[in-house]
């Protein structure tokens, strides 16, 4: 068992919370909740590796006592996926609205709010 992929995994969350953290723009802190998201599926695809494990498509050719890979967490890192680009573009809409209305996406000149 490596522990690679999960300290690669775990420097690119890093990477983006630090991201997030530093920004100035919001623009910048989307894509960098982006880069930490995508660590997940670096940590979620370690989870499930097994080596020498195949896809779990059992038939002429694959028996039953053949190891395979488990894939619940192919298919969680799957819905990840789909669920960071809804949340990254829906997160773009929304500094797009913020931009048009204040005409900055700098998030120390957003600090006042109108109701």
């Amino acid at each position: 068992m490596s522990y690679y992929p999960y300290a690669v995994g775990l420097a690119i969350v890093l990477l983006g919370i630090i991201g997030i953290a530093r920004s100035r723009d919001l623009v910048h802190a989307v894509v960098c909740l982006s880069i930490s998201q995508s660590g997940t599926y670096v940590l979620l695809l370690a989870v499930g590796f097994d080596r020498g494990g195949v896809a779990p498509i059992f038939g002429s050719t694959v028996s039953r006592s053949t190891r395979v890979v488990d894939p619940v967490v192919q298919a969680l890192t799957l819905t990840d996926i789909v669920v960071s680009a809804a949340v990254t573009s829906m997160l773009l809409a929304v500094v797009l609205q913020i931009a048009k209305r204040r005409d900055t996406v700098d998030p120390d000149q957003l600090r006042s709010l109108e109701g």
